[in-house]
């Protein structure tokens, strides 16, 4: 975890790597769209709703013209298309995260821990899902804050127990505990 440079922002690095077995692997050569969608939410200790929200999705299809993964990254603030030579670079581009805006300091409480909850999903295939994301994404850059229209769920537990429909692969991880 880090501050931006006003000392505003909360951002976040970390890696999810363990999302692209040797399936998921398969179908990203596979010349198909892949998409790898991650909903990081921002959590108080004890509590199970959550204040902040970042998303970030990876969009990847094999080019078997060209031999090259063509990518479409979209997050808060952020619009990139890349071409990478191997696994290992759609790895690099997708599972690695630098920097993720996670939320503005006003909606984190001073001297209380904190905690990121996260989702990772291979292929999510509910429209609304992908919809509500399309939305947070196109945000614009530090506007992390969950409002109560806002929360795709009630609570935090529902995160990491309910069904959000299926998908490839869906891999969910909390890191530890961080006070501001």
């Amino acid at each position: 975890f880090s501050w931006d440079k006003d000392n505003k922002i909360l951002r976040a690095s970390f890696a999810y790597r363990d999302v692209v077995d040797a399936d998921v692997a398969k179908k990203l050569s596979s010349g198909l769209a892949t998409v790898i969608a991650l909903r990081a939410y921002i959590l108080r200790d004890g509590s199970d709703t959550p204040v902040g929200l970042a998303v970030r999705t990876c969009r990847v299809v094999y080019d078997l013209w060209d031999e090259v993964y063509r990518i479409r990254v979209s997050g808060p603030g952020e619009e990139r298309n890349l071409a990478v030579l191997t696994i290992d670079g759609v790895l690099r581009q997708c599972a690695d995260v630098k920097d993720l805006p996670l939320g503005d300091r006003q909606v984190l409480v001073p001297g209380r821990p904190h905690f990121l909850g996260v989702i990772v999903d291979v292929n999510p295939v509910s429209p609304q899902m992908l919809e509500q994301m399309r939305r947070w994404v196109s945000r614009p850059a530090g506007s992390t804050g969950i409002g109560p229209g806002d929360a795709l769920f009630g609570s935090f537990v529902g995160l990491f127990v309910r069904q959000i429909g299926t998908s490839d692969r869906t891999l969910r991880f909390k890191t530890q505990l961080v006070t501001p």
